[in-house]
This record gives C-alpha cells, sequence and structure tokens, in this order.
C-alpha cells in the first residue's frame, strides 16, 4: 500500500509541474486536432451564413465576359453590395483590405464607397501589426460602432487583454492598416482579419476583438454582427471565463481567445461565387431568371473572400495545413450565430483524471500479480480516456486533457514495474511481458542489462538537413480511395527514401507524405553537405521521370518541393524517458523547415543555403543560381538562398539566368523601378521572376517597408 501510494504521489507530482511548465502542449494540441477531424462533418453550419467567393473561375469569366484584369475594378464589389441591398442581407463583410485607391480611378472608388453607404451594413477590414501598417491611432472622422466593456468585470477585463494577441508595446509600436478614407468612411462597422496561431503554428483560436488606441476593435465576424444592429455592450464574467454580448455566450481563456470550433472546409457551406452573383445581378436587372435569386442572402450575414491562387493567405488549423484564412473568419462568425464553441476543461478536471488513472495503474501493477492483467488494464485504461475525450469533445462542445493522464499512466507503470524489479529479484521475464508491446526484442535486452540507457541525451554535431513535401497533397488524397493513398504514399516513400539511404543519410521521420532526413550522423561524413545535394537533386529526377506513372495510375502528378541546409544542431536519442527517437533539434533544423516552406513564395521545387551550396561546391560540380537574400518568418535576419538545378536544366538557361542575375541585383539595390522591367520581361518563363516582379511593384508603392532583403510572410 505505501509503494503504490509513494509512487503515485511522485508520479502525479511529476506529471503536474509538467503540465504546469507546458511540456505536453505541443502533444496536447495533437490530441485535439485529432478530435476536430473525427467530428469535424458530425456538426451542420449555420443556415444563417453565406460564403461569396472570388475564385479563380470568378476571374476567368470576368477577363473573358467582361474585360477585367486583375485586380477587378471596385464597381464590381459595388454591384454585389447592390444585389445584397436588393436581397436585403443582413450584412456584407469583406475579408478584403482595400488600402489604396482604385488603379480605375476616383469614380471607380466613388462607383463602391455610393453602393456601401446605400447598403449600410458593409464590414471593411483592418490589419494590426507591430510591423507594418501607417495609422497609430484610430482615425477622428471614423465612428463605426464599437465595443464597450460593461459591468463589474470591465477593469479587469481591460487589464487582462494586454497580455493577448497583437498589443501596443507588445514587440513594438501597433500599427493598423485601414481602408482608404472613402470607403472605411461609408462602412457600416470595422473588422479586425488579425489572427494569432497558438505555440505550435496551428491556428485554433480567435479573439471577438483587439485594442487598440483604447479601443475595442471587434474582428471581422463580430463586426458583420455590429453591423446588422446587435449592441455594442459586452460584459466579462471574471470567474467563469465567459464573455456575454446582447444573446451570445462566449467562453475565452486567460488570455481572452476563444477556440473555434470546426465544421470541416469551407467549401461545407457551399459557397457561391463572385461571378455567379454578378450574374445572377444582372439577369435579375435585365428581367431573365437568376442563377441565385435576391432571397438566398434575406437576412443572411455574408463573408465575401478571395480563393484564387496566389490571393488569399493559407494557414494552418486543425482541418488542414493549407486553411484559407477567411475559413478563420467563416467558423467564427458560425460558431457565434450557433453559440457551439469550444470550452477547455477547468485544470482541476485534468489533474483529478492523472491522480486517477496514475493510481489505479500503480496498484494494477504492484498488485495484479499478472503481468497479462496489467497490461490489459493499461490498454483499457487508455481506450476510456480517449472515449472520454471524444465523447466530451463531440456532445458537450468540451476539451479535456489526454496527453498528461496517459503520460502518468505509462510513467506508473514504468515506475512500478522498476520497483518490482528492483523490490523482488530479478523479473526478467515481467518485464519482457510488459515492454514487448512498444519496444523491440533488442531495445528490451539492452534496458534489461543497462537501465541507465534509459536516460536521454545528444551531441552537438554539423549536419546537413533535408525536410520534403509533396504540393497538394491533402488534394490529392481526397481524390483517391485510403487503399490506393496508401500505395500511392509507399510507392512515393520508397524511392525517395532509398535514394536518401543510398547516399549516406539518415532518415528522422515521416510525417505523412513529408520526409525529414539528415547526413553526418551517426555515421560522419565529410563531404555531407555534397550528398545531400546530390540526393535531393537525385529525387527531383527520379519524381519526373515516374510522373507518367503516377498520372496513368492514380490520375494525379506529385510535384515536391525540398529544403536543404548545413549548420550546427544536437543530434542524438531525444524524447521522453519513456520513448525516444535518434532525431536532431536546433536553429539550424528550423531554417530548412522553412526553406521546403519558402519555396511556395518563389515558385521553386528545390532551395538550399549559401552554407550547403558552398560546401558542397568544394566536393563536387554543382549548378544553380543564386536566389534570394531572405529572411524566413521568426527570423530578422536574412540568408542568403540558392537553386540548384542539374547542368542540362542550367545550360539550357543560362541566357535567362544572366538576365535574372542583373535583376536580382539592381532589387537588392533598391533600384525597384529599374529591375521592375527587367522581371517582366521574364515571368512568362520563369516563377522567380514573377514574384519578384510582384515584389518590385509592392516597394515602389511602399518604399517605406523596404529592409534590404525579402521578407518571407508565411511559412
Amino acid at each position: 500500500m505505501r509503494a503504490a501510494l509513494s509512487i503515485t504521489v511522485s508520479v502525479f507530482l511529476g506529471v503536474s509541474v509538467a503540465t504546469v511548465c507546458g511540456l505536453f502542449e505541443y502533444l496536447e494540441y495533437k490530441t485535439y486536432d485529432l478530435r476536430v477531424v473525427l467530428f469535424a462533418e458530425s456538426t451542420r453550419p449555420s443556415d444563417d451564413l453565406v460564403v461569396v467567393l472570388l475564385d479563380q473561375a470568378s476571374i476567368d469569366w470576368a477577363k473573358e465576359a467582361r474585360g477585367w484584369s486583375w485586380p477587378w475594378p471596385r464597381r464590381a464589389y459595388g454591384d454585389v453590395l447592390e444585389y445584397m441591398h436588393i436581397g436585403k442581407a443582413a450584412s456584407v463583410a469583406f475579408d478584403v483590405i482595400f488600402s489604396e485607391a482604385s488603379v480605375y480611378g476616383p469614380e471607380d472608388d466613388a462607383a463602391f464607397t455610393q453602393a456601401a453607404a446605400k447598403f449600410g451594413r458593409t464590414v471593411q477590414a483592418v490589419f494590426f501589426s507591430t510591423q507594418t501598417g501607417e495609422a497609430l491611432s484610430w482615425p477622428d472622422d471614423t465612428h463605426t460602432p464599437l465595443f464597450r466593456i460593461e459591468g463589474p468585470g470591465a477593469e479587469t477585463f481591460t487589464t487582462l487583454l494586454p497580455g493577448f494577441d497583437l498589443v501596443q508595446g507588445a514587440s513594438g509600436t501597433l500599427r493598423a492598416q485601414f481602408p482608404i478614407d472613402g470607403i472605411r468612411n461609408t462602412a457600416g462597422c470595422i473588422g479586425n482579419v488579425t489572427a494569432q496561431a497558438d505555440t505550435d503554428g496551428i491556428f485554433r483560436r480567435a479573439t471577438l476583438f483587439t485594442f487598440f488606441d483604447t479601443k475595442a476593435v471587434p474582428g471581422l465576424s463580430a463586426a458583420s454582427l455590429l453591423a446588422a444592429g446587435t449592441s455594442e455592450e459586452i460584459r466579462y464574467n471574471t470567474k467563469k471565463h465567459r464573455i456575454t454580448w446582447d444573446a451570445y455566450t462566449i467562453p475565452v481563456d486567460k488570455n481572452g481567445r476563444t477556440l473555434l470550433h470546426f465544421r470541416g472546409n469551407p467549401d461545407r457551406y457551399i459557397p457561391y461565387s463572385a461571378a455567379e452573383v454578378l450574374q445572377s445581378a444582372e439577369a435579375y436587372y435585365n428581367g431573365i431568371e437568376p442563377l441565385l435569386g435576391p432571397e438566398n442572402f434575406t437576412g443572411k450575414y455574408v463573408l465575401f473572400g478571395y480563393y484564387a491562387p496566389g490571393l488569399f493567405d493559407i494557414c494552418s488549423t486543425p482541418i488542414s495545413s493549407v486553411y484559407p484564412g477567411v475559413g478563420i473568419h467563416i467558423t467564427m462568425l458560425d460558431n457565434l450565430l450557433q453559440e457551439d464553441f469550444i470550452r477547455e476543461s477547468p485544470a482541476w478536471v485534468g489533474f483529478l483524471i492523472s491522480l486517477t488513472v496514475i493510481l489505479l495503474m500503480s496498484f494494477l501493477v504492484l498488485y495484479s500479480g499478472r503481468i497479462s492483467l496489467a497490461v490489459s488494464g493499461c490498454l483499457g485504461i487508455l481506450v476510456v480516456i480517449s472515449g472520454l475525450a471524444g465523447l466530451a469533445y463531440y456532445a458537450l462542445d468540451l476539451w479535456i486533457p489526454v496527453v498528461a493522464p496517459v503520460t502518468g499512466m505509462f510513467l506508473a507503470f514504468l515506475t512500478a514495474t522498476l520497483y518490482n524489479y528492483a523490490t523482488e529479484g530479478s523479473q526478467k521475464r515481467f518485464i519482457k511481458s510488459a515492454f514487448s508491446q512498444y519496444l523491440s526484442p533488442v531495445v528490451i535486452e539492452q534496458l534489461l542489462a543497462n537501465p541507465e540507457l534509459l536516460s536521454l541525451g545528444g551531441e552537438r554535431r554539423e549536419i546537413s538537413i533535408f525536410f520534403s513535401d509533396v504540393q497538394g497533397f491533402t488534394t490529392i488524397s481526397e481524390n483517391l480511395e485510403p487503399t490506393q493513398l496508401t500505395e500511392l504514399l509507399n510507392e512515393y516513400l520508397s524511392f525517395m527514401t532509398d535514394t536518401i539511404l543510398d547516399s549516406g543519410g539518415t532518415i528522422d521521420k515521416y510525417e505523412g507524405d513529408a520526409i525529414i532526413a539528415f547526413w553526418n550522423a551517426p555515421v560522419k561524413y565529410q563531404d555531407h553537405a555534397a550528398r545531400a545535394l546530390e540526393a535531393s537533386l537525385v529525387c527531383q529526377q527520379l519524381l519526373a521521370e515516374r510522373q507518367q506513372f503516377f498520372y496513368k495510375k492514380y490520375g494525379c502528378r506529385l510535384l515536391t518541393r525540398i529544403g536543404l541546409n548545413t549548420g550546427y544542431a544536437v543530434v542524438g536519442n531525444m524524447g521522453s524517458s519513456k520513448r525516444f527517437d535518434y532525431t536532431m533539434l536546433g536553429d539550424a533544423v528550423n531554417l530548412a523547415a522553412r526553406l521546403e516552406g519558402l519555396n511556395k513564395q518563389f515558385g521553386t521545387y528545390l532551395m538550399c543555403t549559401e552554407t550547403t551550396f558552398t560546401q558542397a561546391g568544394k566536393i563536387g560540380s554543382f549548378w544553380g543560381r543564386k536566389l534570394a537574400q531572405v529572411a524566413v518568418v521568426g527570423k530578422k535576419e536574412a540568408v542568403t538562398v540558392y537553386e540548384p538545378m542539374p547542368e542540362r536544366v542550367f545550360v539550357e538557361k543560362q541566357g535567362l539566368l544572366l538576365r535574372f542575375d542583373a535583376a536580382r541585383d539592381l532589387f537588392y539595390q533598391g533600384r525597384f523601378a529599374e529591375a521592375l522591367p527587367l522581371f517582366h520581361a521574364l515571368v512568362e518563363e520563369d516563377k522567380p521572376s514573377f514574384y519578384y516582379w510582384e515584389q518590385c511593384v509592392y516597394y515602389q508603392d511602399n518604399p517605406a517597408a523596404w529592409k534590404g532583403f525579402w521578407q518571407a510572410s508565411t511559412k
């Protein structure tokens, strides 16, 4: 009895401290995301919400039918508002910041503002940041609705809010990017479109409002309700951590943020395209039966956003790593309308569950007398905890913790087992029986002979790091049956893995279609950078050779983005005392991961740092171009990156690459006007030149934003 209680207290205290310190946060987020994905489509989107998306089909239609190039004239948005006015929509919110005057002239802006003023319930967007934005205070001539915090909790809530989201003084002065004057001043409300990810980079929460210049500025979703006439007064319950607003009750965490109840991908809302709305309006005015009658929008809250490739922001959510940003606002508005936000369970609930399973497992291992019963009990508790967590999410909209109780259970199992070994003699068969469920026989024998191997550790070593990810794999997976998807993934990963291993690389892990690998550990190679770069080029070559095979067999083409970096990192056995892997960590690893994603901003599929390219070049002959000087997300200093390519491609493109080099040098000298026509001449045949051309246009209009290097905007 005393032993069981001692183990229970010790393990519980350890798990509790780890919980308070946030050590389980990342894993808990992942288990939560699994619940979100499993139950997303068990809920029904609100019937009071309508989504209108300006997609690629709309752009193509407008160019052919109306001769509109991109960007569209503002009168197009005015036509949308006119039709919504006829349909008597409750409000229309634009997830678009009209921060510059129309390129079609003042009359075009006037057409939009007149329609907005006539409708009266238009919501325009504002973006807050400590890095960009022109306004430092709320415009004096703007009198759109703002929240008023009332009641005894007002002072406490105001004190809490400077700790969340984007705040003045957090990392600089908070700035705002407002729409131009006419559009701003004809808005029925202005809504914040800024969002903040959790610590693992995933967007799971949203805020009802954000403080700016002492004003409580509503989010875009809340602004949709304010514009429709909902009260501006809100109250905060300090004990229950919830906001009461009119008929709505919104649970918030200690930082004022709310967990979103995702319904799945935004297409579950059966969005209308902007082209359909404009065509319907034209038909209505001409007395023809429209595809979408005005009554489709009567009393509806309409969210308008961009959905064409390259126009909309992408964020990672529990639903998808390429989730459109407008989906965050859609989900927030839907949750407000249906009042089914996800609530976090009180801290004591998690501690109570942990204490219960730790106590039960300690007694089960110490006093059951049968290892099979202890293992069965362990698995049974795991099933119960998982089932309880799933049921709470599905039936109660409640997030209860899983990782801390499960970790406590396994630690109690391990501690009690080792206690039995130490106090009751050599019980190797018992330990083998318990651990054979989780570890290989070789590792079990090593643990029996050398228990100190359970300790963790690593060493600092220069390595070459590889991250790869298949472009659009989520879409590919949605179009294949599970068996086909598994077969496709196995075939793809097989030749990629063989190439890496044949070059002396070490596979760190697979994350779905993503591969993470490194060279120079555990086996040392002086030419590790050259091995990594050569393997990456071979992977791309083999993938290109298999395109026809994949398309014929699976109806899809696979394009893979690869990021490479060479630098110092810690490599070794890392993880928990219960489970660890031979892996790596450090800033050099993070940079390689960022380069994989950075390919999207340049339209490339292989990118490496100057360090990798230079070291590889000392060993063998490699070809490529100096692509950019770029500061990845999370870093203030820029690094030089290269786009490696086969010799054949380099020779074929030599003329183009020389012209690109000249334009690139002008760009980084800040001579955008000179660089712009050079890049423009290359956009048809060179993707990076197209993105450089866009940057030239932007910095010509915003010279103060230039920092001397390319600033990555996404991960």
